[in-house]
């Protein structure tokens, strides 16, 4: 049999990368290690650390932040969540009608229209808050979940790239055969473009969940009430002096999207590689 000839560069470039990958995991890590200990600190401050790590661990920060009537993070939980969960579906469906809408027409303003959002997209959101403080005013949407769910939906559209990047992966003749069939173009959104779509689909539903559920700017501008606040906003308000009841929310908030992500991942890497691909 040949032998395999290993060569001293091959192992020590394998070396330096994997000690190099070790490293910058190490570095990740840290911050989210010490979060969690800080959850069980039983003195709830962080000055009372003992360097990065609490002196003495207790549960009292979790049995604090579920039963605490000022600071009622369940009702803030109950509230990003559904703000999440409603402008991830309507903003899901806008963005997609738009993405398959520019990659399957052609029509007179098409390329100025997608010139246009690529260059608002290029400026900072926070930009237009004054102007969106003063719309939700009009439109009597201050404190309002709902409110503030319509306006993650209507700024969806604005990254429709990568989910029209996925349209213009499906073959044009599929179109063409279902149009030779008497198929309208509604019903071959919903009978072809959609079921073909099950990876972008859930890209776009875990994206737009995502962006809400930890945003503070916009909840902090146009919610005013406490009874509506958000985790974000909620967790903010909090003292010093309750930075392991902080840390604590900020552990449990992040649980449900990290099972999201790591359920549907497959999902999330296909939809973002054939959105990448053009023809």
């Amino acid at each position: 049999m040949r032998k395999l000839r290993v060569r001293p560069r091959q192992v020590a470039d394998v070396f330096l990368t994997y000690a190099l990958l070790l490293i910058v995991s190490i570095i990740f890590l840290f911050p989210c290690l010490w979060l969690v200990l800080s959850c069980f600190s039983a003195t709830g401050s962080i000055y009372s650390f003992n360097g990065f790590f609490p002196t003495s661990y207790s549960l009292a920060s979790f049995i604090s932040l579920f039963t605490d009537s000022y600071y009622t993070y369940l009702n803030w939980f109950a509230n990003t969540l559904i703000i999440a969960v409603i402008s991830s579906l309507l903003g899901t469906l806008l963005v997609i009608i738009t993405a398959f809408t520019i990659s399957s027409f052609e029509f007179s303003g098409r390329k100025a229209l997608m010139k246009g959002a690529l260059a608002l997209g290029m400026f900072p959101s926070f930009m237009g808050m004054t102007a969106v403080y003063l719309l939700m005013t009009q439109f009597n949407f201050i404190n309002s979940r709902i409110g503030l769910a319509l306006i993650y939906a209507c700024g969806a559209p604005m990254g429709y790239l990568v989910q029209k990047g996925f349209f213009d992966t499906i073959p044009k003749t599929i179109y063409d055969a279902a149009r030779i069939d008497g198929a309208s173009n509604l019903r071959i959104f919903c009978s072809v473009t959609l079921p073909l779509s099950k990876p972008i689909l859930v890209y776009t539903l875990l994206t737009q969940f995502a962006w809400p559920w930890s945003d503070y700017i916009l909840p902090k501008l146009l919610l005013k009430d406490r009874e509506l606040w958000t985790v974000a906003i909620g967790l903010m308000s909090m003292p010093e002096t309750e930075f392991a009841r902080y840390a604590a929310g900020a552990v449990f908030i992040a649980v449900p999207i990290v099972i999201l992500y790591f359920c549907l991942t497959k999902y999330m890497v296909n939809g973002l590689a054939a959105g990448a691909v053009k023809e």
